[in-house]
């Protein structure tokens, strides 16, 4: 019986035939005429398993309700798709779909248990790119860690150079917070590219502390030497990349939008890990060296020196 009504009014299909590159199907069904009220599903004629047509509503009983235009199924499961578009300066996806896993969808858990829910479209976008930036992050670290051990001839003194890698994350974020830019996809990039910038004012200072250090002087005096020499080109390095990505940060056109995020992190991100650089890598340095003397001393006493 549905089959009939599907066919009598949406049309059942006669034939296929290729036309060019498309393959074409002929439909028949009742007239225009014919489709246009609901009265005519009353009037419709049924054809019996013997042959013979009835009418509809000797075989049917129509009852009227609202029901669905299309039904869309993934894995044999009925799908509904809620999707909205963010309000930007109101909100962003993120806080959004928080909000929903925290608090909305949790209780249409507990309201209807056998319904499921997934969040698709931007957040598994999102997702995804976290898990490959994650993924891509780690592979750097890595080989910075190998370019910075084989000069170095050391274990130890790669981590030192590395420790301001952190703090330009630190720094990143800051310069997000102060130009008023959440942290989306192009942020990501400019901060993974980050921790190939901000290790270059460590691995000169460092470079020049073990320079020095190999010419006799002690530790203390070397790391201080070498701060001092290195102040000027560490400082006009991290400023002339700040200045460079100056025009990028300060530019309202439409089609430098969507890269002003990662500009501002990049920038505000070397400055921060600047400042920190001055301090922190030369502490490092004279704490791994006091480890050393530990260490040094400590063997000298197992061995009965």
């Amino acid at each position: 019986l549905a089959q009939q009504v599907r066919s009598a009014f949406y049309g059942a299909e006669a034939l296929r035939f290729q036309y060019r590159q498309d393959e074409v199907k002929v439909l028949v069904r009742y007239p225009d005429d014919e489709r246009r009220s609901l009265g005519s599903v009353d009037n419709m004629r049924i054809r019996l398993s013997d042959g013979a047509e009835v009418p509809f509503s000797q075989v049917a009983v129509v009852t009227r309700e609202q029901g669905y235009s299309t039904i869309t199924r993934a894995h044999r499961q009925r799908v509904i798709s809620v999707t909205a578009d963010i309000e930007e300066g109101r909100a962003n996806t993120t806080e959004v779909n928080r909000d929903l896993e925290g608090n909305i969808l949790p209780r249409m858990r507990e309201e209807h248990p056998e319904v499921r829910f997934a969040l698709e479209g931007e957040a598994l976008e999102d997702r995804e790119f976290f898990a490959g930036v994650l993924r891509s992050f780690i592979i750097a670290l890595f080989l910075i860690y190998a370019l910075l051990a084989i000069p170095f001839r050391s274990f130890a003194q790669p981590f030192i150079v590395m420790a301001a890698i952190p703090f330009g994350f630190v720094g990143a974020i800051l310069g997000h917070i102060i130009m008023g830019y959440d942290i989306t996809m192009i942020s990501m990039f400019g901060i993974v590219g980050l921790s190939g910038v901000v290790v270059n004012d460590s691995l000169v200072l460092i470079e020049a502390t073990n320079r020095i250090n190999e010419a006799g002087r002690g530790h203390l005096e070397a790391i201080t030497t070498a701060g001092q020499l290195r102040f000027r080109a560490i400082i006009l390095t991290s400023i002339t990349t700040f200045g460079g990505l100056t025009p990028m940060i300060l530019e309202r056109s439409l089609q430098a939008k969507f890269l002003i995020p990662m500009a501002a992190g990049l920038g505000f991100g070397v400055l921060f890990a600047t400042g920190i650089t001055l301090l922190l890598i030369p502490c490092l340095y004279i704490i791994l060296q006091d480890i050393r003397s530990i260490f040094a001393r400590l063997g000298s006493r197992l061995r009965g020196d």
